[in-house]
């Protein structure tokens, strides 16, 4: 049955779409303004806040070898700021990925200086008004958002600022605002410019309820594994610094590279992520099979992006055991994560557009 495109609905996804993406790019100014101007103060902060956790932690220290607990207790330091585990300030950020902790949201906001301030609000503006622009593009199709590749790739970038957003306000990292929302800038950027798509109806190949269940587990994992490639990536840039660094090749060092979370800290968030996003690719790839079996009478026929598909999870899988692996931590394993969203972008970007099979109806213009 053909459903008729309400134009009213239309127009307003796509006005607020655009004013998603200019928001977006205010934020991108305000999270590099925090770069050139708000880390001088804080800096000064964080190096009290970690000689306190350093003092605390060789007391903790002396206590385990006879030191005694009393002692400890006594010694006059300091109160511990609420949220910081005794050492964690010393690395000089949430080394072990405290939450915010037991400060508020807000409080933890509040102390991060005018620019974070600034760049948080709009972020979350911008979401808001992305968030926004979706619905309203399904109200105008009359189905899920997501039935061709323009569609889909503006749903993933909202999904992305979405995660990014509670990662950053959760685990406080502002300084990687600037990357994140950089890369979502430049995906919706090009969507809007070279594959925007017209509000319109689904050829009939898609037209059933499994597209509610298929493609949106699909579109959430994609936009999780999306940050989750722009960390891998931020971690194996981190890893050559602090490498070069510790082995002199670096006389000043890099202040851009420097404010960045470590290496650790990049590779903890970095698998939370994809531990989170890779049950969901899983029941998309689950829910694909079985939408195919009533579509095509077969689960699985290796149409190229069901195959490409299977290759993106194995990727992932292997990616989890090698983090799982005390042998494969670190690059490696970082290597093989970003190798999984590269064959992703490629069943994405390529196979669905330029080879001919049994999804080939992502329509891009």
């Amino acid at each position: 049955m053909l459903v008729s495109v309400n134009q009213t609905w239309a127009t307003i996804s796509g006005d607020f779409l655009i004013a998603a993406l200019l928001i977006y790019s205010l934020a991108l100014l305000a999270f590099a303004g925090d770069f050139a101007f708000g880390r001088p103060r804080r800096a000064a902060a964080d190096r009290e806040l970690g000689a306190r956790g350093a003092q605390r932690a060789r007391v903790a220290q002396l206590a385990t070898v006879g030191a005694g607990t009393a002692a400890a207790g006594d010694a006059g330091l300091p109160d511990r700021p609420e949220g910081v585990r005794d050492g964690a300030a010393a690395a000089g950020g949430p080394a072990d990925l405290l939450p915010a902790a037991r400060l508020s949201a807000w409080q933890a906001v509040n102390e991060a200086g005018s620019w974070v301030r600034a760049a948080i609000g709009l972020s979350v503006l911008a979401v808001a008004a992305h968030v926004v622009a979706v619905v309203a593009r399904g109200l105008a199709v009359h189905r899920a958002p997501w039935g061709n590749m323009y569609e889909f790739i503006t749903a993933l970038t909202c999904i992305a600022g979405l995660f990014f957003v509670y990662v950053m306000v959760r685990y406080r990292v502002w300084s990687l605002g600037v990357f994140v929302m950089g890369a979502i800038v430049l995906a919706l950027g090009l969507a809007e410019t070279l594959i925007y798509t017209a509000a319109g109806p689904l050829v009939p190949a898609l037209q059933s309820y499994w597209l509610s269940i298929h493609v949106t587990a699909m579109t959430l994992s994609t936009g999780i594994f999306f940050v989750a490639a722009v960390l891998g990536l931020l971690y194996l840039v981190a890893q050559r610094y602090r490498r070069r660094m510790a082995a002199g090749k670096i006389d000043g060092g890099n202040g851009l590279l420097a404010r960045i979370p470590t290496p650790e800290q990049l590779d903890k968030l970095t698998y939370r992520a994809v531990i989170f996003g890779f049950p969901i690719w899983t029941f998309g790839v689950i829910a694909g099979a079985i939408w195919a079996d009533q579509a095509w009478g077969r689960y699985w026929g290796w149409d190229p992006v069901e195959t490409w598909a299977f290759v993106t999870w194995v990727l992932y899988a292997c990616y989890l055991h090698a983090r799982a692996t005390a042998g494969w931590r670190g690059t490696k394993s970082h290597v093989i994560q970003l190798l999984g969203f590269a064959s992703l972008m490629t069943n994405m970007l390529v196979v669905q557009v330029f080879i001919t099979g049994m999804h080939s109806y992502a329509g891009v213009g």
